[in-house]
């Protein structure tokens, strides 16, 4: 059948598709090793902003294949599988060099909650509903993406989510910094904010994501002076003062 994670390349803009409508969006264990194989196409590819969105009308995903979970319950080497492809398809998001926007207009729910934190900037659309739900099934969350939940929103928020598992719509997204932008149609307003990215020089976005987030990683310094000397920078240094003659 067609491929439930599958990606294209449009004017430098990488869109990243979640795609299995009749499950939600539902990941499986071997979706999330697809969304980390196509994460890393994309890394080597010449993207300089990446939109990871729906196919779906309405929804966005509804996390984890929970019809896969019965299996679970009996095989612990499968629940380490599970984990394990999960963080691995998370994380390859989490890895790309390049800013990635994600679209959501429809409901995100649990692990789908965590692949939006392992994006740079989430855009809110008026059908966009939040929810981590683990502990309505008597389950935990990944403790990288319970780290990265704090880090967004607060430890409070984060113990609201989690621990009550009640929904969050679009506005309250945006209050609380989970969503950075609250919009009428996630996808649109996500291609103009990556061709606004994609317009930019693709070197020093690339550093600037570095330095966002690891800041106290080596090299910045060295990073920032050698970007004097660039050849984009003299160009674009020359077009600007040009300009203001």
């Amino acid at each position: 059948g067609a491929a439930m994670i599958h990606w294209q390349l449009h004017d430098h803009i990488a869109i990243l598709t979640l795609d299995r409508g009749g499950a939600r969006n539902a990941i499986p264990t071997a979706g999330w090793e697809a969304l980390a194989g196509a994460a890393r196409e994309i890394a080597e590819s010449q993207a300089r902003a990446v939109i990871l969105r729906s196919a779906m009308p309405g929804v966005f995903s509804a996390g984890a294949d929970l019809a896969e979970f019965r299996h679970l319950t009996e095989d612990p080497a499968l629940r380490i599988r599970f984990r394990e492809a999960m963080a691995a398809g998370i994380e390859a998001v989490a890895a790309l060099p390049v800013p990635v926007l994600c679209a959501v207009d429809g409901g995100c729910f649990g692990a789908a909650v965590a692949l939006t934190l392992a994006c740079d900037i989430v855009l809110a659309g008026d059908q966009a509903v939040f929810a981590t739900t683990p502990a309505k099934l008597g389950l935990t969350y990944p403790a990288g993406d319970v780290a990265r939940l704090k880090a967004r929103v607060g430890e409070g928020q984060a113990g609201l989510m989690l621990f009550t598992g009640t929904r969050i719509d679009a506005d309250e997204s945006a209050r609380i910094d989970l969503a950075q932008r609250r919009v009428a149609h996630a996808q649109p307003a996500a291609h103009e904010l990556a061709n606004a990215i994609a317009a930019n020089v693709s070197g020093a976005v690339v550093a600037l994501k570095a330095v966002l987030r690891d800041p106290g990683g080596a090299g910045h310094q060295q990073t920032f002076d050698d970007a004097f000397g660039s050849d984009a920078f003299r160009a674009r240094l020359g077009a600007f003062l040009e300009g203001k003659r």
